[in-house]
């Protein structure tokens, strides 16, 4: 070939996103560990309760897939306040879902097996399915602990079939090495991806091109784009919006009229099919924080010493779970929600990064302060933002103080002489 021949400049890959979703996950790892209730209606949620206890130590000389489908803790049984994690696809079918109320599932499907969250075996799944996908296409953004998006683009098969092959060798091998499934939706982009990711679930892939906008995205609900909540979805439909279709009709300029110049150009774009988004390998978590809900609403003054251990409790995870995850942060705040399902939260910036427990309490605590606390509680949370990397931080220690990094096993005793929380 001659110096002076020019080089063929390589050829643009057109662009395959592939959002992968775990079936029912919190339910699909307990019934690895209890095959005799496959087929059956199962609800995930809840603490750790005696009835789980009783159901091992009563059964404790057999195997756990040998236990009696008899024997198992029936929703019909439950009482308190908790709410469903994750449910079968059999349960599903008489109408009860995830964050539901126990009590209210209970009504719809009182047959239902009940059964606690495993976390740590829940985490182990997680880490396993995600190295397995790393091991086949590199390019993962982590979503949390039952889904992920991962670029096909330029991997071996990823354009094949528009990247039914590749989501096919993913779903095949994690099934092979979890005994789980997963159901996988691949097109042009994130927001696309995700949508087609629902479309044959269980254990389905759906492949979406540029060309399938109309026939098969613009059809669908506008709640199905993932952004649109209800209060965006009720003003749509006031507006006679309902199905995406709909909302691509609609000029530029009417929906930011409608919307505001972000939201109504999002909205535009997004019923286009268009999404710029790249796959991010790694992120920074926005905040970090704990919340719990109450068995039974608690009350600011007659309950004021279970509410103070609680908010202690609370600011003690928040601060070991920024030491673990390797962060500070100077931004605390509350959520309250009231026994009438009211939300109110509150939060204060501080002038210097913290990770302690005693100063996240001691600001979680003035910003309790802020709200009336007239009414039962029924939920309360501690949150930390603004984060920064511990790393970076102590890098700019010359620059920006450190203060109170690492004084965390003090804490407890610390906050035990404060003054009362709920004065």
């Amino acid at each position: 070939m001659s110096l002076h021949t020019p080089l063929t400049p390589p050829k643009c890959l057109p662009r395959r996103v592939a959002h992968l979703d775990m079936d029912a996950f919190f339910a699909s790892v307990e019934l690895l560990r209890y095959p005799q209730l496959k087929g059956l209606p199962v609800v995930i949620g809840g603490g750790k309760r005696s009835e789980d206890n009783a159901l091992l130590q009563a059964h404790a000389d057999i195997p756990l897939k040998r236990i009696p489908i008899a024997d198992f803790p029936r929703l019909a049984d439950y009482t308190g306040r908790g709410v469903i994690t994750t449910a079968t696809y059999a349960a599903r079918q008489s109408g009860v879902g995830s964050a539901m109320g126990l009590m209210k599932a209970a009504k719809l499907c009182p047959e239902a097996i009940l059964l606690p969250v495993d976390f740590a075996e829940i985490r182990r799944y997680s880490r396993a399915f995600k190295d397995i996908i790393l091991d086949i296409a590199p390019v993962m953004e982590d979503r949390g602990v039952d889904e992920v998006f991962i670029d096909f683009t330029e991997v071996p098969g990823g354009q094949r079939e528009g990247g039914r092959v590749l989501a096919r060798l993913i779903q095949k091998t994690i099934l092979l090495e979890t005994g789980l499934t997963c159901s996988v939706g691949v097109a042009p982009n994130k927001l696309l991806a995700k949508m087609a990711s629902e479309f044959n679930k269980p254990n389905g892939i759906a492949i979406v091109f540029d060309a399938d906008l109309q026939s098969k995205i613009w059809p669908l609900a506008c709640r199905k784009i993932n952004g649109i909540g209800p209060k965006a979805d009720e003003k749509l439909q006031r507006l006679g919006i309902k199905i995406i279709g709909e909302l691509a009709q609609k000029e530029l300029d009417w929906l930011i009229d409608h919307f505001g110049q972000k939201t109504g150009a999002w909205l535009f774009d997004a019923a286009h099919g268009q999404d710029q988004r790249p796959v991010v390998t790694e992120s920074e978590p926005v905040s970090i924080s704990r919340e719990t809900t109450f068995e039974r609403d608690l009350h600011p003054v007659k309950d004021k010493a279970e509410l103070g251990a609680i908010f202690t409790r609370l600011a003690e995870q928040v601060a070991d779970d920024l030491r673990r995850k390797g962060y500070v942060g100077k931004t605390i705040g509350i959520k309250l929600r009231f026994d009438d399902f009211k939300s109110v939260t509150r939060d204060q910036t501080q002038d210097s990064y913290v990770s302690d427990a005693k100063t996240i309490r001691q600001v979680a605590g003035q910003c309790l302060k802020r709200v009336p606390l007239t009414q039962r509680l029924r939920l309360l949370g501690v949150r930390v933002a603004s984060l920064q990397r511990l790393s970076e931080h102590e890098n700019n220690a010359s620059k920006v103080p450190l203060e109170h990094i690492n004084k965390a096993p003090e804490a407890t005793s610390c906050i035990a002489s404060e003054p009362g929380l709920f004065d």
